[in-house]
């Protein structure tokens, strides 16, 4: 006769997030299905840093989006020649190959959407996201033409911008890959881009992924807060903050009298500065 198995106590907070909790014990290790399901999330990861961006299926992502004032997208590829030089020289995702073929446009906004360490996030998520950000510009910026970058870290976007003339570059990057996401992707933001700027010029919106992460409409309403502020301050990064938590835990306040110091929003996951992360999602 066997012993009954015990009730799994952890299964109905497990359902409600990717986190890898409550794995349970056999012996003094992991039940194998554990074991198994750890191995195929590292070799999901590992593939996806590998993975190379299908550009020709983006284009076509971006073409189908048929969104008024956005023009054909360009290309650019970093001066990592391969995969390989690019996971072992970060230096070199960081700068352009040739920055030739892009058009002095002046414009307030540039999108440039990079590969990073997980393609397969902009595969997924650039087309979406682009559309969410122009629906919520709503037309009160002018945007440059959207360019694809390959074998790209988040710094490529300084260049592109400034060879663009953006006041403001948002740079749409696959995150590296972790043991629950392979697709995440982040959204840097450089107020007057230009070559030589760090992590402490950039502010960052991180894990959008649904729908078990952040959504498209949430992150670009975040993204077109931070445009907005950065254009009053004449700055990006550090010294830019996301307010908008704040807007909507002081609505609640004002419709909610009697319950000052309540916290009743959901929570939401906002934007940080890039600067001082030890492990950025990025990688770089």
């Amino acid at each position: 006769m066997t012993d009954p198995q015990p009730p799994d106590v952890w299964a109905p907070l497990r359902a409600t997030t990717q986190a890898r909790i409550g794995l349970g014990r056999a012996g003094d290790s992991l039940p194998t299905r554990r074991v198994l399901e750890f191995q195929a999330a590292h070799a999901a990861a590992r593939d996806a840093v590998h993975e190379p961006l299908d550009v020709d299926g983006l284009l076509k992502r971006l073409r189908d989006l048929n969104v008024k004032g956005i023009d054909e997208p360009l290309r650019v590829p970093s001066r990592a020649a391969s995969r390989g030089e690019y996971l072992r020289r970060p230096d070199l995702g960081r700068t352009p190959a040739d920055l030739s073929a892009l058009p002095k446009v002046n414009a307030d906004i540039a999108f440039v959407l990079a590969d990073g360490l997980s393609p397969r996030a902009l595969t997924d998520h650039a087309a979406g996201m682009v559309a969410a950000l122009v629906a919520e510009f709503d037309g009160r910026y002018r945007i440059a033409p959207p360019v694809i970058a390959t074998q790209a870290r988040v710094a490529l976007g300084d260049h592109i911008g400034q060879a663009l003339g953006a006041a403001t570059v948002l740079v749409l990057i696959g995150e590296r890959p972790g043991l629950s996401v392979a697709d995440s992707l982040g959204v840097y933001l450089t107020h007057r881009p230009r070559a030589g700027l760090t992590d402490a010029d950039r502010n960052c919106i991180s894990n959008i992924h649904p729908p078990d992460g952040l959504g498209y409409p949430a992150a670009a309403s975040v993204a077109a807060a931070l445009v907005a502020g950065a254009r009053r301050l004449g700055r990006s990064g550090v010294a830019l903050k996301d307010t908008t938590r704040a807007a909507i835990d002081a609505g609640r306040s004002a419709s909610a009298p009697g319950e000052t110091g309540r916290n009743t929003a959901a929570p939401r996951p906002s934007a940080r500065p890039a600067a001082g992360i030890p492990l950025a999602p990025h990688g770089d």
